[in-house]
C-alpha cells in the first residue's frame, strides 16, 4: 500500500527562507529514498497541483555544475512554488539511473566527444535508465488525480498520462551556459525535449 511515512515543516530555496514540507514514504526501500516537497500544501489544497518530477544530480543541484541545467532547473520550480503550490517529487536517480559514479565516467567519455546518450550506451547502460513508477506511487499516496506537470521532457509525460488527468504541461526556462550548450542540444535533437534553442 502506498502510504505517507512523515511529513515536515522546513526552509528551502536559495536563501532557505521559503516555506515547503517534506513527505517520505514507506513503500520504498533504502535504495530508493525519494522524498517529496510540497508546497502550500498543494496536495490538500488545489485540484490540479502544479508537479515536478525531478531526478536526482549531485553535480547540478548541489554544486551548480555548469555541464547540465538540473540545478537552475530546480531553483526555478521552488521559486514557481512559492508564489503558486505545487509538488517536487525529488527522485533519487542519479545520472538517468546510473549512479554517481558512472556519471562521472560518462562526463570523461563527453569530454572526449560523446555525447550524454552515447556515453550511457558506451558503458553498457540504456540511454535513460529511470522509472517513473516510484513517481506514480508517490503521487497516489498523496491522493493526487489532477495534475499541471513541470518537464520539457516527453518521457516524463509519458509516465504519468496513463494514470492522471495532466491538465496541462508547463515548461521550464532555458538555463543555456557555455558548458551544458551541447548537452541541451543533443537533449532537444535526441531526447526530443521541448527546449527553444536557436
Amino acid at each position: 500500500m502506498n502510504e505517507i511515512r512523515a511529513r515536515i515543516n522546513l526552509k528551502v530555496g536559495l536563501h532557505s527562507d521559503i516555506d515547503a514540507e517534506i513527505a517520505t514514504f514507506s513503500m520504498f526501500d533504502e535504495n530508493h529514498e525519494h522524498i517529496a516537497l510540497i508546497f502550500q500544501q498543494a496536495d490538500k489544497n488545489q485540484q490540479a497541483p502544479l508537479v515536478r518530477m525531478h531526478s536526482e544530480c549531485l553535480t547540478g543541484d548541489v554544486f551548480h555544475s555548469s555541464r547540465c541545467d538540473c540545478g537552475e532547473q530546480l531553483d526555478e520550480t521552488i521559486n514557481i512554488m512559492k508564489d503558486k503550490g505545487g509538488i517536487i517529487l525529488y527522485l533519487r536517480q542519479e545520472g538517468r539511473g546510473i549512479g554517481l559514479y558512472n556519471k562521472m565516467d560518462a562526463y570523461v567519455l563527453q569530454s572526449q566527444g560523446m555525447d550524454t546518450y552515447q556515453a550511457n550506451k558506451h558503458l553498457g547502460f540504456e540511454e535513460d535508465e529511470r522509472s517513473f513508477e516510484d513517481a506514480v506511487a508517490m503521487l497516489q499516496a498523496l491522493a493526487v488525480t489532477d495534475l499541471r506537470l513541470i518537464t520539457n521532457n516527453p518521457k516524463k509525460l509519458n509516465a504519468l498520462k496513463d494514470c492522471f488527468n495532466i491538465v496541462e504541461q508547463v515548461n521550464t526556462s532555458l538555463h543555456l551556459k557555455d558548458d551544458n550548450n551541447n548537452y541541451l542540444r543533443t537533449k532537444k535533437n535526441h531526447g526530443k525535449h521541448d527546449l527553444k534553442i536557436d
